[in-house]
């Protein structure tokens, strides 16, 4: 039995809800990174030499992605039991009062090693939303999109997710330039204080999206399945495993997002704060309009040339890129910092949605995702405390993390190359491992 269309609007107003929430959570995550990078070390770790707490620093933001898997776990159990809605709804409230709680925290000044305890417990919330976050809302988008357009729809997620990461940048801009005195007292607070006014109008869209027509199906004609986990490690262990290793190629965004702005800020490189962030902004602005087009591409000739792209392209313009930062030259660091982050990686990033969700069935979709790739994230994201001891005492050997970075790339393709292809495949068939022929489409819309 084939899958009814969702209703007029719902395809659009999903992928609107994932937008917004994605944008709301990584701006939250990213106000961080940036805080993380160049605020925090003083603020919170202040004791210590500069090195030592730029690395104390950049391990809080790698704590949220170890306490993902932990997320996915829980969250993609009930996801795959109770529904995609109220796990979207869920994880918004989550990250939102995690977000401003930290906006509010006391600084070590204040409290003494209590406020980098705090500091990480916050953290950790954000973390296991954010595990929910991407899976919950790209199974809503992809199972609410026609089957010939999953790509683009689900590549909203993601277009969220730079434009969260654009937003970051451009709230920390202004608050960069603030006085030394007035950065480190009040103004670093207010980047985490504004994310309640993104929280509000995220939770009325949401609240009013429709559950999808897959997963209303599922549950009325075989039941959702009471422990998903164990039919997912059954059924789909192989592509749990595409999917951790695809989910590597994050690194390239927290190696852009984190260090390299650490790195490009240094006394041994010597940009400004400003202008780095600058960098940041426009390659997120650049994505916003890359992202859907490769998705299209994707609808079109397939998800894995088009990952491919992404992950062996990357793999080389993460050499190109921080080398142009060693240089100073900030012209070319712009132009190659958008060329990276804005053009190659968002072929991997706009149709990663689409090509991990496609390898699993309606019934353990949330939880193969969320699963997948947040055991990938959680390394990525610990790819930047390992570049800051890989970068050496003075933290400006770009080659090493560059090396280290196109690594982590290299799984990602090898992932791809062995996945099916199923940018064709109805949604009703996802995840099943009979021949997909004429007469299997036949017999679906019997």
């Amino acid at each position: 039995m084939s899958v009814p269309a969702a209703p007029p609007g719902q395809p659009k107003k999903a992928a609107t809800a994932a937008w917004i929430g994605s944008a709301l959570e990584y701006y939250d995550f990213f106000i961080y990174g940036s805080a993380a990078a160049l605020i925090f070390p003083t603020v919170f770790f202040d004791e210590s030499d500069p090195a030592t707490a730029t690395l104390l620093s950049l391990a809080t933001f790698g704590v949220a992605y170890a306490a993902r898997p932990i997320g996915a776990l829980f969250l993609g159990h009930y996801g795959d039991r109770l529904g995609r809605k109220k796990i979207m709804v869920f994880t918004l409230i989550l990250m939102g009062l995690s977000t401003f709680l930290i906006g509010c925290l006391p600084t070590r000044d204040q409290v003494g090693t209590l406020a980098p305890v705090l500091l990480v417990i916050c953290r950790v919330l954000q973390g296991i939303s954010a595990a929910g976050e991407q899976a919950s809302a790209n199974s809503m988008t992809l199972e609410h999109a026609p089957s010939d357009r999953r790509g683009f729809f689900t590549s909203f997620t993601l277009s969220g997710t730079q434009g969260g990461q654009l937003l970051a940048t451009l709230v920390f801009i202004p608050i960069a330039a603030l006085p030394e005195d007035q950065l480190l007292s009040w103004g670093w607070r207010v980047p985490f204080w504004m994310s309640i006014a993104v929280a509000v109008v995220g939770y009325v869209i949401r609240r009013t999206l429709d559950e999808t027509p897959a997963f209303t199906q599922q549950t009325e004609s075989e039941g959702v399945a009471k422990l998903p986990l164990a039919i997912l490690m059954r059924e789909h262990w192989a592509d749990v495993l595409r999917v951790i290793a695809g989910a590597l190629v994050a690194s390239v965004s927290t190696i852009f997002t984190v260090w390299a702005l650490a790195y490009g800020t240094s006394e041994s490189v010597g940009l400004s704060r400003s202008s780095m962030l600058w960098v940041g902004a426009l390659a997120n602005l650049v994505a916003l309009g890359a992202i859907p087009l490769w998705a299209t591409l994707s609808d079109r000739i397939g998800r894995r040339p088009v990952f491919l792209i992404g992950a062996a392209g990357s793999a080389v313009m993460m050499f190109v890129y921080l080398w142009a930062i060693s240089t100073g030259a900030y012209p070319l660091v712009l132009v190659l910092g958008i060329v990276t982050f804005g053009v190659v990686y968002s072929a991997a990033n706009g149709i990663w949605p689409s090509f991990y969700g496609e390898m699993f069935s309606t019934r353990v979709r949330l939880s193969g995702m969320a699963i997948g790739t947040q055991i990938g994230f959680a390394i990525a994201g610990f790819a930047v405390t390992f570049a800051a001891q890989i970068a050496g005492p003075d933290g400006d050997d770009w080659f090493a993390v560059a090396l280290f970075t196109s690594a982590l790339c290299v799984p990602a393709v090898l992932a791809a190359l062995t996945a099916r292809e199923t940018h064709r495949i109805p949604t009703e068939l996802l995840g099943t491992r009979t021949p997909h022929t004429e007469s299997d489409r036949e017999r679906v819309a019997a």
